[in-house]
């Protein structure tokens, strides 16, 4: 049985690698040693004003090295760290945090406006931490990060000290409209991403296998895919127990160029990213200036969250063909759950893109819990077990729900369908629910048709996932006003935009004269996407 926690693991890599980057940022480079002295610095600050293991410390943070800073000075201190999705407006983050019984929070300075008018609806958060970014002064009611950050303490081990049950939480929206904490044990998450990481430790190891395997500095990866999600910290997680250095990129909107730059500057062996809507943007880059870049350092790109096109990833391979390409098949509720492989790599395959090699934890099951046979036909929810959560956090129902035990084994089903061939290959059909996945964000569309309703020229509207080439599905509503109303479709996608995070906006509003819900009062969601589809086209760029 293996003991694994994240802390005891990065302070043996910073104490074998104390001169070697693992943070890597724009113009800032920050090696192993100080990344570890500013951890012990924050945790001892942490514990000097009175933080406890029963509390958690949410970074509403945009991708940094004091994203990781913070990470990790939780992970010495035991204390469950909570990503806070930066997009989020005043309501979904007192929900949040509450929910998540937060009582440290670190955000960047340019989040104080939104931070200050809640402060006092958030009488559990006992310590709001500044992090400076040139955008105004600390507010009297924050401490500054710097300061918290800047001492040169022993060692910081708790009170209550480690062990490799501590919790850590991962907020994802998944399918019901708020926020829900998945539960790691860090023994777990760390066996989870070991799987595949460039340096892989013993499945039933320890801390103390760390030292022995740690020849060298690990490679450098670009996350390209923000902290804030499974796809950017996880595999961040990975590169930095290897050895390695997480890059993160100073640009707070994506940009394929700054990325292939930043790859070309520090010798990127990999990157992390969420389908088309990072990938098609860092091709079209690479097509349109193929000499500007260097990309020959590049061995694997991994994309999570979302599928992305088979033609993306051909084109990638002209610029490198030494190139892995890497779908990984996974959710904050399961990792690794089956991937596909193209390219330069022994497991490479043929095929479209949704079809996945079957992992060794990985089951399709019927909603009856029978085993779907390779060739049946039959669709099933896909399963995984072994290295899996413990649930969501305060909601035993819904952990139950997802996280059932079937024959004796208790299974991650986040709610994938899939149909299995008869060669063993998962073929992915998407969520059951009508849950609207866009450039790898989750939308629920009933918060979305909500705010519209709140409209006073709006009678009804429901909201619907399109195809979209770069974003994999776009949201758009189809709105039926108030008698005589004739309301501007901008203004109605402004006016979400004022009430939740802007990418929960519709890109497109279709106006019809009524929904036609039937008697029991639901829409027909099926028919009011078909006519979406053939009224609007792709929206203006």
């Amino acid at each position: 049985m293996s003991t694994y926690q994240f802390a005891e693991v990065w302070e043996t890599v910073a104490g074998r690698l104390p001169s070697a980057p693992a943070l890597l940022h724009g113009d800032e480079t920050v090696d192993w040693a100080t990344f570890d002295r500013r951890a012990d610095s924050l945790a001892a600050w942490l514990l000097e004003h009175g933080a406890t293991q029963d509390g958690t410390f949410a970074q509403y943070l945009y991708s940094s090295p004091a994203y990781l800073e913070c990470v990790y000075a939780c992970w010495k201190l035991g204390i469950a760290p909570v990503n806070t999705n930066y997009r989020y407006g005043a309501e979904e983050l007192v929900y949040l945090w509450d929910n998540a019984d937060t009582t440290t929070v670190a955000f960047h300075g340019v989040f104080a406006d939104t931070v200050e008018p809640i402060v006092g609806r958030l009488p559990g958060v006992g310590r709001w931490l500044w992090v400076d970014d040139g955008t105004g002064p600390c507010p009297d009611w924050a401490s500054p990060f710097g300061e918290a950050t800047g001492a040169s303490p022993a060692r910081v081990v708790p009170p209550w000290g480690r062990s490799p049950d501590d919790l850590f939480l991962i907020y994802t929206g998944g399918t019901t409209g708020l926020p829900k904490g998945v539960m790691w044990r860090q023994d777990d998450l760390f066996g989870a991403v070991n799987r595949s990481a460039p340096v892989r430790y013993p499945d039933d190891g320890s801390p103390a296998d760390v030292a022995p395997l740690l020849l060298r500095p690990g490679p450098s990866l670009v996350a390209a895919a923000p902290l804030m999600h499974g796809t950017g910290l996880f595999s961040s997680f990975g590169t930095l127990s290897s050895g390695g250095a997480v890059i993160t990129l100073p640009e707070r909107r994506f940009s394929a160029e700054s990325l292939l730059d930043a790859v070309v500057r520090h010798r990127a062996k990999g990157i992390a990213l969420v389908g088309d809507a990072f990938a098609r943007p860092v091709l079209a880059a690479l097509d349109a200036e193929p000499d500007r870049w260097d990309v020959s350092s590049l061995r694997i790109i991994m994309s999570s969250g979302v599928m992305w096109s088979t033609e993306v990833k051909e084109g990638l391979l002209r610029h490198n063909p030494e190139l892995i390409l890497v779908d990984s098949l996974g959710s904050s509720e399961g990792l690794g759950t089956a991937r596909a492989v193209s390219g330069n790599s022994p497991e490479a395959t043929k095929g479209p893109t949704g079809r996945f090699a079957f992992g060794p934890y990985t089951q399709v099951f019927t909603e009856d819990g029978q085993r779907v046979e390779p060739g049946s036909g039959e669709r099933g929810l896909l399963a995984q077990r072994g290295r899996i959560p413990l649930g969501y956090y305060k909601d035993p129902e819904k952990s139950a729900r997802t996280f059932p035990v079937i024959d004796g084994e208790r299974w991650s089903v986040p709610g994938d369908y899939a149909t299995v061939e008869a060669d063993g290959t998962i073929v992915l059909l998407g969520r059951g629910s009508a849950c609207i996945n866009t450039g790898g964000e989750k939308v629920f569309p009933e918060e979305v048709e909500e705010a519209l309703k709140t409209h006073p020229d709006v009678d009804d509207a429901v909201c619907v996932g399109l195809p979209d080439e770069r974003f994999g599905e776009r949201v758009v509503a189809v709105v039926a006003p108030v008698t005589g109303a004739h309301p501007d479709p901008g203004e109605l996608i402004d006016h979400v935009k004022g009430r939740l995070a802007h990418y929960k906006a519709p890109r497109q509003v279709l106006l019809v004269p009524a929904l036609g819900r039937a008697a029991n009062g639901k829409a027909d969601y099926r028919t009011l996407k078909d006519l979406a589809q053939r009224e609007l086209g792709p929206p203006a760029s």
